[in-house]
């Protein structure tokens, strides 16, 4: 069954035209991984599929319903969460402040279960938001998410601005939410950390989607790999 499916999108900004007819889809308890260079149009895609940013051609259909014009409410209501770039944590409140902000829906994610997930939130807690580092945010943003009880994640660069031993650390966490059924859309820059993860990757260059298949494909071919990801010369060992 697939939790998402996308047909022919266009979204635009004002009169530029961003995505171009772009189809791929995400099945129950994948993790796909959205590559591409910046400006390529991954995080449009991601506000496309959120209602954030309204496609003007093609659909969106989400578990089934098609979901093209509905409003950001809904759709995360319908059981997506969404982890934007930058983190965007409450920085005056405490770690336990921030997991309580999320509207609650009925499901399994409580506190008590996020903080099994990342023991490092629960040792912080009582700390403020600024308080913490890139990767506890990082971890905070995505824990927040996780109080939704969402059914399918939309992850925007989590790797951004972490150390390497950071990032395997939170790569590691979203293996575990596939672990506990959890559908994952994962925009990367971070190429070889994505695909070492990830089940099947779609590439996308200036807003046409140019590859889409298996990540361990992908991850094999070399040049295709520097070719259209912009991937840096930096091996990535997983976990």
């Amino acid at each position: 069954m697939n939790i998402l499916e996308v047909d022919s999108l266009q979204t635009y900004y004002g009169k530029s035209h961003i995505l171009h007819g772009i189809s791929f889809h995400v099945g129950e308890g994948e993790i796909v991984t959205l590559l591409g260079r910046n400006g390529a149009g991954k995080t449009t895609t991601l506000r496309s599929l959120m209602g954030l940013t309204r496609a003007r051609e093609g659909s969106v259909r989400l578990f089934g319903a098609d979901t093209t014009a509905w409003p950001p409410y809904r759709i995360a209501a319908a059981g997506v969460g969404y982890v934007p770039e930058g983190r965007r944590i409450f920085a005056n409140l405490t770690v336990e402040e921030n997991l309580k902000v999320p509207l609650e829906r009925p499901g399994p994610w409580t506190p008590d279960r996020v903080y099994e997930l990342f023991p490092r939130l629960r040792e912080r807690r009582f700390n403020k938001g600024r308080q913490l580092s890139g990767g506890e945010q990082e971890m905070l943003a995505i824990a927040r998410s996780l109080m939704l009880n969402p059914r399918f994640l939309l992850l925007d660069e989590p790797s951004q601005g972490l150390a390497p031993m950071i990032v395997q650390e939170v790569f590691n966490v979203i293996v575990g939410m596939r672990a506990q059924g959890i559908s994952v859309l994962l925009v990367e820059q971070n190429v070889r950390a994505a695909v070492a993860i990830a089940d099947r990757a779609c590439v996308l260059d200036d807003g046409r989607m140019v590859f889409e298949g298996a990540a361990a494909e992908f991850a094999a071919d070399e040049a295709r790999v520097r070719a259209l990801a912009g991937a840096s010369a930096e091996r990535w060992e997983a976990a």
